[in-house]
């Protein structure tokens, strides 16, 4: 009876450390690489934020031109977005991530031979082009790896290249607009797209001949290892029995267009904050381009550290919708007080906690619509909800603009983005808990 009782005990056991062996495996494998290519796709994404310090000037940009040319970015991504997700699901993500990152660092350095508000929106909407598909692509790339319950702690670490982006980039990008300007006859805002956007294209390069598309390509796995993870995988999309089929059922699913709705709030905040960063961080009396890159850094270290937080306190508890819910207000709420900050150090203090709490909600949210899409229909959806969603990378920073235009004060777009996501805050709750707690 003993030795009946110890058996199954002790094969359990082995087959959970072959688990963890393999998903350690995995992770050390392509989470650290695709954190780096996401670092650069951000840093090349919103470096125009540190580019508007000089270059507004030059072309004769208002604030409002500017905010159409950060978000008309958007525009383009909103159009390819789906159609590329579905081409990378049929081609495998080594092959189109690896044409993603190589294109769009092609483009960013077009970047600049920008001499007019024209050419600055042309050269936007096509870089949105480019890399429509990257992050979704990525965001379903896991889901071939990593199973629902683990899935929060993936993506908020891939995600934490968000913060990491701004920590180190924009100090670069202030160093090298004030360290190279001038240098042949080029402003330093031209070297700056320019340097930044190398690593696109030498990344996507390696890209093609690291990343594997599936579990049963990846030579450094053993095939006990394979299985376990490929029965997980399977056990996982059987739980998801509901998962619209097809690209119609899932652009009509009344829960995707929920999802549109709550990711279109957190993106608004996310990108309002992201594109007018380094221009509030001067009103608050920074003076100095580097200078304004080292301080604009603080609030994306409480960033990092805030996501990675959550993504492991949601993962553990299994609970999703409250570990949104909460980051949205207190990012609604700090996004209020620093209109009413009376110094610098409390601006930044109450930007560090709008900046936490609005980006960690990105990739919190992705427990949500993977917990039901499977198949084409993740495909898709994935896509679709983050091309709806990503709209808001064109009127978040528009809005702003406008605002600021109309009223003369940052107070007016601060407002707006706080209501905004309080708004997604509330849809999140009309989510089942029992639907995503898993």
């Amino acid at each position: 009876m003993t030795l009946q009782t110890q058996a199954p005990a002790a094969g359990a056991y082995f087959e959970k450390a072959v688990e963890e062996r393999a998903y350690g495996k995995v992770f050390w494998r392509i989470v650290p690489f695709l954190m780096l290519c996401y670092v650069v796709a951000y840093l090349d994404r919103v470096n125009v934020g540190f580019a508007k310090l000089q270059m507004s000037s030059e072309l004769g940009l208002s604030e409002a031109a500017y905010g159409i040319g950060a978000g008309i970015f958007f525009i383009g991504y909103f159009l390819f977005e789906v159609p590329s997700n579905v081409i990378l699901n049929r081609v495998g993500a080594r092959v189109w991530i690896a044409r993603i990152m190589i294109t769009w660092g092609l483009i960013s350095a077009a970047f600049m031979f920008t001499s007019s508000e024209t050419a600055f929106y042309f050269l936007r909407f096509l870089l949105g082009i480019a890399e429509a598909g990257f992050f979704p692509g990525i965001i379903l790339y896991l889901t071939s790896w990593y199973p629902a319950h683990r899935r929060a702690k993936i993506v908020a670490t891939f995600m934490s290249a968000i913060p990491i982006s701004a920590i180190f980039g924009n100090p670069l990008s202030g160093l090298i607009i004030d360290g190279f300007d001038g240098t042949h006859g080029l402003s330093g805002w031209q070297w700056m797209f320019l340097i930044e956007a190398v690593p696109a294209v030498l990344l996507g390069i390696v890209t093609f001949f690291y990343l594997d598309d599936r579990i049963g390509d990846a030579k450094w796995l053993t095939d006990e290892e394979k299985n376990v993870l490929t029965a997980n995988i399977n056990a996982d999309n059987r739980a998801k029995a509901s998962s619209p089929h097809g690209i119609v059922a899932t652009m009509t699913d009344p829960r995707v267009w929920l999802m549109c709705l709550i990711y279109f709030c957190f993106v608004l905040g996310q990108y309002g904050l992201n594109f007018w960063m380094p221009t509030m961080v001067k009103a608050s009396g920074v003076v100095g381009n580097l200078q304004i890159g080292l301080i604009s850094a603080i609030p994306y270290i409480c960033t990092f550290i805030a996501m990675l937080a959550l993504g492991r306190s949601s993962d553990r508890l299994r609970e999703r919708r409250w570990h949104l819910v909460i980051p949205a207000l207190i990012a609604a709420g700090g996004f209020v007080a620093a209109t009413m900050a009376g110094s610098t150090t409390v601006a930044i203090i109450c930007l560090s906690l709008a900046a936490a709490g609005a980006i960690s909600c990105a990739p919190l949210f992705w427990s949500l619509p993977t917990a039901f899409l499977a198949g084409t229909g993740a495909a898709a959806g994935i896509a679709w909800i983050n091309s709806v969603g990503n709209l808001a990378g064109f009127l978040g920073p528009f809005m702003v603009g406008y605002l600021k235009d109309l009223t003369g004060s940052n107070s007016a777009g601060m407002y707006f983005l706080a209501a905004v996501l309080v708004i997604g805050a509330v849809a999140v709750l009309t989510v089942p808990a029992k639907s995503v707690n898993r």
